[in-house]
């Protein structure tokens, strides 16, 4: 293939990739396989002197969010990135400069005028970004008002942790619909249409740049001071000079390392304390010579030798793990890294025994990159039969052509998962050390495929304490934690058993009504629970369906045999913040999650919700205090108060859960 041939095969790569990168999609590559595809095209662009007009050295982004396009004020061009600390020293020129996170998220730029936020674009492609001003609200990190008056520019970075980042993929059931990295979340939180999913997923704003500003503060860092006394959450930042330069990356690259870090990161920035200077440079390609200078880890890559490919069942779909020969890098033994689906393994040409390409993309996550050696005749056997039930595999095609391995059993107990989490949450039996992948392991190993099981895991000890991650102290507390969990409240006993529509909330009123025991001689002659406050006729249904499934009434009566319950005779109610008060909720809620976890929080404290205003209305409950409506003029003729969800909440209270 001749130079040109090459420029565009990788310009057509790069960007099949960018365009996954930054749209929420699955990936494709890693970053450390698009950094080396970069300096290659780089390299031939200076050598050949073609350049395409789309190529990435030329762009700043490949966004595609619906929505209206605007141009940027400013342009939001990337920045020139190294991996050598060198050229950072020899960047900073003996001048005072700032190191600053390099964060993995979505850049953002909300513009401010007369005190009031007036705009959010994405970059997009660095000249024309997304308007989202309407996801103002659904984003954390920076204020909707400001005191300065002005006209003012910030950019900044979209990110959500790690820990929220897990939260939410071990909420989705489906593997096929998890999400690969919080950057990829957070891309594909701001294409959603609806403003409170994007609240939910806890989306956080970084500014990292004052962009202009009409009083003369030529600071850099000053200005980020005052980004943050107007009210901005603003990347964290050191000053330094060439000479402390080095230690300071060795510092904060310390840590990534050693796991200290929440928010996702993909690197280092430094910045020239003056701005003025800063804006002195040229523009070369898709960056700004002094804007600022990005330093990315050169990723350490290990070869090893695959073991074997441990095949995991979670919901329907069964996951392969790469499990090698133990390698250190980055400082730690390695043994495991995740292959996502049935494409990866077929896209790096995996076999029995393979010699592979290890890295810890971003010094956190270890990513079998590459296989450098395939022995003959060794090709990777894809498991007929589910690991957790054994019953027949399928492979099933996404529309975006993703190859992934599903259970056809749809009674296979890893689709219970969610049903595990809950049964040992804090709210359910409180079981402690027991996580979603603890729990999904247990299951496919074969321990565990009822909630009874959990209670004789101690049979499987002897196995548990030779696993990866385990041992002797872990095992001992796990069997302190489960012994615990048998003396238990009746009202999360309830909400435990992941009885459809009965929540803590509705434990605690059949609880509160009848005592356990009532319940229980309810359940076996059928009497309905409808009589009782705030249950009705669908919950008291969807109690007698749950318990007419043979395995549930099983289940049932085993774990009576295994725990010891308290509060188990009826008991009066205390009173509640809403006790013998009317409201009627209207418009849309953003603290709770809808207008039935609204109404259900009221009679939980002793209220009573009804759908229209009248005399014996005590607050009509509406965010938009200021409505038209029928029901604000109603309550305004009436007299009755009408109050915003927060001033409820402020009066009330809310349950946390």
């Amino acid at each position: 293939m001749d130079e040109k041939a090459q420029i565009e095969e990788l310009v057509k790569k790069l960007n099949t990739a960018s365009e996954v990168y930054y749209n929420g999609k699955d990936e494709i590559m890693s970053n450390y396989e698009w950094d080396a595809m970069f300096d290659e095209l780089t390299e031939l662009e200076v050598k050949t002197g073609y350049i395409m007009p789309d190529s990435p050295t030329q762009n700043a982004g490949y966004e595609e969010t619906s929505g209206q396009k605007e141009q940027h004020e400013y342009p939001a061009l990337s920045l020139a990135k190294t991996k050598q600390v060198s050229e950072l020293i020899k960047w900073s020129e003996n001048r005072d400069i700032w190191l600053s996170w390099k964060l993995d998220g979505l850049t953002l730029v909300l513009t401010y005028d007369n005190g009031k936020l007036t705009k959010i674009l994405t970059r997009g492609n660095g000249t024309v970004g997304t308007n989202i001003t309407d996801l103002k609200n659904s984003i954390k990190g920076f204020p909707l008002k400001i005191k300065y008056k002005g006209h003012l520019v910030v950019r900044g970075e979209a990110t959500i942790s790690y820990t929220d980042f897990a939260a939410i993929n071990d909420m989705i059931e489906d593997d096929d619909e998890k999400y690969a990295n919080p950057r990829n979340l957070a891309s594909g939180t701001l294409n959603l249409d609806d403003p409170e999913e994007v609240k939910k997923r806890h989306v956080m704003f970084n500014a990292f740049t004052l962009v202009h500003i009409d009083d003369n503060i030529v600071s850099w860092g000053e200005r980020m001071n005052y980004l943050e006394e107007l009210g901005f959450n603003v990347v964290k930042r050191e000053a330094c000079t060439a000479l402390t330069l080095p230690d300071v990356v060795n510092k904060w690259t310390a840590d990534v390392e050693q796991g200290r870090m929440d928010i996702p990161v993909d690197g280092l920035v430094i910045c020239y304390e003056d701005t003025d200077y800063a804006l002195t440079g040229s523009v070369t390609g898709h960056h700004a010579t002094r804007a600022g200078f990005a330093f990315k880890w050169q990723d350490e890559s290990v070869e090893t030798e695959l073991d074997h490919v441990e095949w995991s069942c979670a919901v329907s779909t069964i996951s392969p793990v790469a499990v090698f020969k133990p390698v250190q890098i980055e400082g730690t033994t390695v043994t495991r890294a995740s292959l996502c689906n049935l494409s990866e393994i077929e896209r790096l040409g995996l076999r029995e025994k393979s010699t592979i390409e290890v890295i810890k993309a971003n010094k956190i996550i270890p990513k079998v990159i590459s296989v450098q050696e395939n022995p003959e005749n060794e090709m990777l056997h894809i498991p007929e039969e589910c690991p957790v039930c054994h019953a027949k595999t399928e492979i099933r095609i996404s529309p975006t052509g993703t190859k992934t391995l599903h259970c056809t059993n749809l009674e296979c107990s890893a689709k219970h998962l969610k049903k595990f989490t809950r049964f040992v949450s804090k709210s359910g039996m409180d079981i402690d050390g027991l996580s979603v992948q603890t729990i999904l392991k247990f299951m496919n190993d074969g321990f565990i495929s009822s909630f009874t099981d959990l209670y004789h895991l101690d049979r499987h000890f002897d196995t548990i304490r030779q696993m990866e991650g385990f041992g002797e102290k872990s095992c001992e507390n796990m069997g302190k934690a489960i012994e615990k969990s048998k003396t238990v409240k009746a009202i999360n006993f309830i909400y435990a058993l992941c009885i459809p529509m009965i929540g803590l909330d509705a434990a605690k009123k059949i609880v509160g009504a009848l005592g356990f025991d009532e319940f229980v001689n309810r359940l076996k002659k059928g009497i309905s629970f409808d009589d009782i406050e705030g249950i009705g006729s669908e919950k008291s249904a969807s109690i007698f369906k749950w318990y007419a499934i043979e395995t549930n009434q099983e289940e049932f009566y085993n774990l009576l045999e295994e725990v010891t319950l308290t509060d188990g005779e009826k008991v009066e109610l205390e009173e509640g913040t809403c006790m013998n008060l009317t409201f009627v909720i209207t418009g849309d809620v953003h603290s709770f999650k809808n207008r039935n976890e609204f109404k259900a929080y009221v009679e939980s404290q002793g209220g009573k919700v009804t759908g229209s205003v009248s005399k014996k209305t005590d607050y009509l409950v509406n965010n938009d205090l200021h409505s038209t409506s029928s029901k604000n003029t109603k309550a305004q003729n009436l007299g009755v108060p009408i109050i915003s969800e927060d001033e409820f909440i402020e009066k009330f209270g809310k349950e946390r859960n």
